[in-house]
């Protein structure tokens, strides 16, 4: 088995308050969560205005085919538009 995972970090430009940060957040989770099939969440960075880490998983038993579907999703996240990636960190293990 093998499962992939990612940390990012995102920026939300011209955002002035939690609530617009939710609606954000909201729309990239909700997005992912339809297209791809990944574990998704916000993790980290709650009270911040304008930043955020999105943290997500993928499982399966090759590691092309993970280490693929990771890269997709990054670049369908920095696709939306709504918020700038800044740092992702992708981890492949082994199990």
């Amino acid at each position: 088995m093998v499962v992939g995972l990612c940390l990012v970090d995102i920026h939300i430009p011209e955002n002035s308050s939690l609530k617009g940060k939710r609606q954000v957040m909201k729309r990239i989770l909700e997005r992912v969560k339809n297209r791809f099939n990944v574990s998704i969440a916000e993790v980290d960075d709650n009270d911040l205005w304008q930043r955020g880490k999105i943290g997500f998983s993928v499982v399966g038993n090759d590691r092309q085919f993970i280490n693929a579907s990771l890269d997709k999703v990054l670049n369908f996240i920095e696709s939306l538009n709504v918020a700038e990636i800044i740092n992702a960190q992708i981890e492949i293990l082994n199990l």
